[in-house]
């Protein structure tokens, strides 16, 4: 399959769209898929390939403070990191739009890797056009994270403003953890590896247990790395892939 791959602006927000050349116009099923921190939509290219490859349109975002938007990250501890995530979730439905607007989409999936992982499941919580989702070494509960950033910050001895919570008190609102009624049965795929250092595995497997048994959290898929880190390996990729064109068919 040859694709074309199209470097657009959407709302100022620049993207990479992925999509089969001879499909360029078509309504097809579209996946949003976010990087991870410090990274850039480029670096994703390779799973929006195999995404692309299944049939579906992809869109590839940089976030806020990344890649074509590059800025210096606050002195203020995860201050970037946070607002990087704030603004995908605020930039996402300008994206959806455009794609629905020009006839160009007609479902909506999302997924992400790391910080786009974390984007990923916030967005669960207040969309539920979502048909699937795919949070590959991400963390449900930004609340939980955000916990373990004040904790390490403590232990270094760095501070923190006074107000730091209450400056991330959004948080609440997007965290899956704490609203996992909102995922309504939908399918949600999750891979997280053993010997992540830079999110651990805890948190996830916790939230996994907790709702796989729930009838909202029936579609939740969880594949384990065994020894694995905070990197997706190319298998990974084809399983996320793999997992989006099956829920295509069973919802289209």
């Amino acid at each position: 399959m040859k694709f074309k791959i199209v470097k657009r602006k959407i709302k100022d927000i620049p993207v990479l769209e992925i999509v089969d050349r001879t499909r360029e116009l078509d309504k097809l099923p579209l996946v949003i898929y976010y990087h991870g921190w410090q990274t850039s939509k480029e670096l994703v290219l390779t799973q929006g390939r195999k995404l692309a490859n299944q049939g579906f349109r992809v869109c590839l975002p940089d976030a806020p403070n990344h890649g074509e938007r590059h800025q210096a990250i606050s002195p203020v501890i995860s201050l970037t990191f946070w607002n990087s995530i704030q603004g995908n979730l605020a930039e996402y439905e300008y994206l959806r739009d455009y794609y629905l607007y020009h006839g160009l989409s007609s479902q909506v999936f999302v997924g992400g890797v790391s910080m786009g992982g974390i984007t990923t499941c916030a967005l669960l919580t207040h969309h539920p056009e979502i048909i699937a989702a795919a949070c590959i070494m991400g963390e449900p509960s930004p609340v939980h994270f955000r916990m373990r950033t004040i904790k390490r910050a403590a232990e270094r001895e760095i501070k923190l403003p006074s107000d730091y919570t209450d400056l991330l008190s959004w948080q609440e609102h997007y965290d899956l953890a704490r609203n996992p009624e909102t995922l309504a049965g939908r399918p949600l795929y999750m891979w997280h590896g053993t010997e992540d250092y830079k999110i651990p595995i805890e948190s996830v497997q916790s939230f996994v247990e907790k709702n796989q048994e729930e009838v909202y959290g029936a579609g939740i898929q969880f594949e384990i790395g065994q020894k694995e880190g905070h990197l997706v390996q190319i298998p990974v990729m084809e399983k996320v892939a793999n997992f989006f064109v099956k829920n295509i068919t069973l919802n289209a």
